[in-house]
């Protein structure tokens, strides 16, 4: 790579404004993304809670692939591939179901 491309000097002053605004918006969408996973996690301990409370399994197939089938078909409604999006999804419902099991092994 020459010196050139990484010196950020040599970048047009316009071309340079434009990356500064998409990377702050980038900035802004990553920052409601964290927010929204939080927010679904307080949601997701409740669910173990109340699941420990009345000794109801940690895991529920059915309900994890209706919720795969209705991300995939968001996610291609929204044009973002349904591949990744349920790759997502399988890896919050992978730590979802471990904050699960940790919750009933504590009420045990």
């Amino acid at each position: 790579m020459s010196d050139t491309a990484n010196d950020s000097s040599a970048i047009d002053p316009a071309v340079r404004a434009e990356l500064t605004r998409l990377r702050e918006s980038i900035d802004n969408i990553d920052a409601a993304v964290v927010h929204m996973l939080a927010e679904r996690f307080k949601c997701t301990q409740q669910v173990g809670i109340l699941k420990a409370e009345h000794q109801l399994p940690p895991a529920d197939p059915a309900r994890e692939a209706r919720q795969i089938a209705r991300l995939r078909e968001l996610a291609e409604s929204a044009r973002l591939d349904p591949a990744f999006a349920e790759k997502l999804l399988n890896f919050i419902i992978a730590e979802v179901i471990r904050h699960h099991e940790t919750i009933a092994d504590g009420a045990r």
